[in-house]
């Protein structure tokens, strides 16, 4: 389906039913295609809506807009035009930060937020130069692949999987291709996070070369103190597609956590956070889970 936000018609994916509904927010270089595996194990049971963001998939690739401010707009417009009364927001890297954003403002209907493979809240923190050879990652077939092998997906992804990453990542528009790397990852949503006031998972890939769980632990879980965090052994950054299994299990968890109204498990070691639907105190503690496969 096209859902139109300021003008610009941006692509969704909807299966499923139920309350609440889970929101899907992709990588830099993905689309709603990135969530199909973990789709495929929700949406019998919940209501999924993946969106390709502007200048990916099938969405407008307008000139300008890609700030993050926009790309949270566009989501809470498809929010608003599906009449979803309450919903978990579900971002991977790029689209973590996304949902960092949204979720600080505290937007009616919010009952969670799971953060797949983040970024911090801070600037990225990689030099000009390095920044502008990211932009080349995804100048064709063989240095996305590259990226694939090398930064990504370093264990490797099915030949199917790799073919939808590199299709999907030779899709994007100049404009949304530039974005990330020499705009919107430079933004600072230090001071923001700290409003937001809902349940918040945190997914990382033990081999994740892009946003490592000790870089997490140290600048996203200082910021977020009430955030579960689940490490998911011999996965990188595309975790949606290497252990799809994995991530729709903690997210399933999660779901329910929140909808049977217990907040979180009050930990053996509790830092003092306070869970914003029940009060009790919440955890930081890495927890470990197997990397299920497909």
């Amino acid at each position: 389906m096209i859902v139109v936000a300021d003008g610009v018609r941006l692509h969704v994916e909807q299966r499923g039913a139920g309350v609440p509904a889970l929101v899907f927010l992709h990588y830099w270089g993905g689309s709603s295609r990135t969530w199909r595996h973990v789709v495929d194990r929700l949406a019998p049971d919940f209501r999924t809506v993946a969106i390709d963001q502007r200048g990916w998939g099938q969405s407008d690739a307008p000139p300008t807009g890609y700030a993050l401010a926009d790309l949270a707009d566009d989501a809470m417009a498809v929010i608003a035009a599906l009449d979803l009364e309450l919903y978990v927001l579900v971002g991977h890297s790029m689209g973590g930060k996304v949902a960092q954003l949204i979720a600080s403002r505290c937007p009616p209907g919010l009952i969670g937020v799971a953060l797949v493979a983040p970024p911090p809240p801070g600037p990225l923190g990689l030099p000009l130069d390095a920044r502008r050879a990211m932009v080349r990652a995804y100048d064709d077939r063989a240095s996305v692949t590259a990226a694939v092998e090398h930064v990504l997906a370093p264990h490797g992804l099915t030949v199917q999987d790799l073919e939808t990453v590199v299709a999907d990542s030779l899709a994007g528009a100049p404009a949304a291709r530039l974005a990330w790397p020499l705009e919107s990852s430079q933004e600072d949503l230090t001071a923001a996070v700290a409003a937001i006031a809902v349940p918040v998972m945190i997914i990382s890939g033990a081999d994740d070369r892009v946003d490592p769980p000790e870089t997490l632990r140290r600048e996203l879980l200082t910021r977020i103190p009430h955030a579960q965090f689940h490490v998911l052994p011999g996965v990188g950054h595309l975790s949606p597609y290497e252990a799809p299994a994995a991530v729709a299990g903690l997210l399933r968890d999660f779901v329910h956590a929140q909808t049977a109204g217990d907040g979180f498990a009050v930990p053996a070691h509790p830092i003092g956070g306070l869970c914003a639907r029940c009060g009790i105190a919440l955890m930081n503690t890495p927890v470990v889970h197997p990397a299920s496969r497909r």
